[in-house]
């Protein structure tokens, strides 16, 4: 972990409330890590970003704009500078054996899989590696997946793309040794219920709201069967039969 000014290389929407910035960062980071992100002048809090690409000394962050801090980032252009703290979290195991391996992202939570994707099929040339992907209306993020996946299933709540309605309408978790999930909450729930139904392991990348981002504050506390954990330093990847969800 690292703390840094970086210069934005582009900043860009990519659809309507989805962001891509760029960064010049050149760190050593897994898939599923994250940095916090504030920008100096704005709000008092940094963001925690997730890391969707990583290469060329360049750091790619897909964002939401949610809230006041992602808000202000969305106003910053080429050639303004960041302050970056990271990367954090223990992100995915990409060299556990996994076996066939479904990727099931929601929303913003497809970020962290293309790093994911390519990270996994440069470890085995021969694996399946399908992507499940769920949104409400627009796509993003799924065609720079297309190169590591075998297939690719997309859900929009509207119907404008793919199965008209959930993800998990049409995710088949039986074909599979592993799910590796990130998306909300609910969705994620709705997997892992699944995934046990079928005896499927299934590791989620849980997203809280955070403050410090190394563990101190407690703000992003997670319940799990060993007890509360640091989203930020003990996630934000467990497994997810050890995460109670909140009914």
């Amino acid at each position: 972990m690292k703390y840094t000014r970086a210069k934005i290389l582009s900043n860009k929407k990519i659809v309507d409330g989805i962001y891509e910035m760029v960064v010049a960062e050149d760190s050593i980071v897994k898939p599923g890590q994250f940095y916090m992100l504030k920008h100096q002048g704005g709000t008092l809090l940094p963001r925690p970003i997730s890391i969707s690409e990583s290469k060329d000394g360049k750091i790619t962050f897909v964002y939401a704009t949610v809230g006041k801090g992602t808000q202000e980032f969305a106003t910053l252009t080429e050639n303004d500078y960041i302050d970056l703290t990271g990367p954090l979290g223990n992100g995915f195991d990409i060299d556990r054996k996994y076996g066939n391996v479904a990727l099931v992202a929601g929303g913003i939570g497809i970020a962290p899989m293309v790093m994911l994707a390519r990270e996994l099929r440069k470890r085995n040339k021969g694996m399946k590696l399908d992507l499940y992907a769920g949104f409400r209306d627009e796509i993003y993020l799924t065609n720079e997946m297309c190169e590591y996946i075998n297939e690719g299933y997309v859900s929009t709540n509207t119907g404008k793309y793919g199965h008209h309605g959930f993800i998990t309408d049409i995710l088949k978790v039986d074909e599979y040794d592993t799910v590796l999930c990130c998306g909300p909450e609910v969705m994620m729930k709705k997997v892992v219920e699944m995934c046990k139904m079928h005896g499927v392991q299934v590791f989620i990348s849980m997203e809280k709201h955070m403050a410090c981002g190394v563990g101190a504050c407690l703000v992003c506390t997670c319940k799990t069967k060993d007890g509360n954990k640091r989203t930020c330093k003990d996630g934000p990847v467990f497994r997810g039969e050890d995460v109670i969800f909140n009914d």
